[in-house]
């Protein structure tokens, strides 16, 4: 990881970085709306799973429901990496030295492609082409997935 040093640094260092660290009210806004996305990602997810699992709205068409959630979902991704990057830019050394850091980046990495692949494609399909074993292991992954990404993120803040 110590060849990843000057990357950290330069980043730590941009002018974006050294403005947000600057003011007293940037970071605390950045952080709302990087929390406010991840709700949203977080709702719609858990709707979306809990339907996938057979758990609730049973009778709402499951690909139905996803087409419906899919810009709320999809934007609060957009949303969330924008102001996830404006974070992480503030705060670049820090983040190095962070285990909960480079775990929450592989979630992050994992989720997404998940997301794009696995859990797009199963919650959109015809319920008949897909079997209950593997709506409910998407459903259950996609959480844990997302939910993972959300802790390991509030550890940056807690762990060393």
């Amino acid at each position: 990881m110590s060849r990843l040093l000057p990357l950290f640094e330069w980043c730590d260092n941009t002018r974006v970085s050294v403005a947000i660290r600057d003011s007293r009210v940037l970071f605390p806004v950045i952080e709302t709306v990087h929390l406010f996305a991840l709700t949203i990602l977080l709702g719609t997810t858990i709707v979306v799973s809990l339907r996938l699992m057979g758990v609730t709205l049973r009778r709402q068409p499951l690909a139905e429901l996803a087409a419906e959630l899919a810009p709320w979902m999809d934007g609060s991704i957009v949303v969330m990496l924008a102001s996830g990057a404006l974070l992480f830019l503030s705060e670049a050394l820090k983040c190095y030295g962070s285990s909960a850091f480079r775990v929450k980046m592989l979630l992050l990495l994992g989720a997404l492609v998940f997301h794009v692949t696995v859990f797009r494609r199963v919650s959109r399909a015809d319920e008949s082409k897909v079997g209950p074993a593997w709506r409910k292991a998407a459903g259950a992954l996609g959480l844990a997935l997302w939910f993972g990404v959300g802790l390991a993120g509030r550890g940056i803040a807690f762990l060393e």
